[in-house]
């Protein structure tokens, strides 16, 4: 299998996070992960179809928004708040507001 990319948080760019976050489902996919739970990602919009969410997920690591952890077969997501929030303080919490 091969080794899942995910960015250094000093590498965290805050244009690729917004363009990750800028489409609707990544976005809806960072806010099933914003209780900062470990999620399987068969749990995260299962009426999609696998290879679109495949897409969504790997814009999400490679932007530096969500780690990947292979366990066996499965993928399990966590949001990376920590590293979002030393990046760039308060972001996540403006952008994962649910809408008004």
């Amino acid at each position: 299998m091969a080794v899942l990319h995910h960015p250094a948080a000093g590498e965290i760019e805050l244009v690729d996070v917004l363009a990750a976050l800028g489409h609707p489902v990544r976005l809806d996919i960072a806010r099933a992960l914003a209780s900062g739970e470990e999620r399987f990602c068969g749990e995260i919009m299962p009426d999609l179809p696998k290879s679109s969410m495949t897409h969504h997920w790997r814009a999400l690591r490679e932007s530096g928004v969500i780690r990947q952890r292979r366990e066996g077969r499965r993928l399990y997501l966590t949001l990376r708040r920590d590293d979002l929030e030393t990046r760039f303080p308060g972001l996540l919490d403006l952008v994962l507001k649910p809408p008004a």
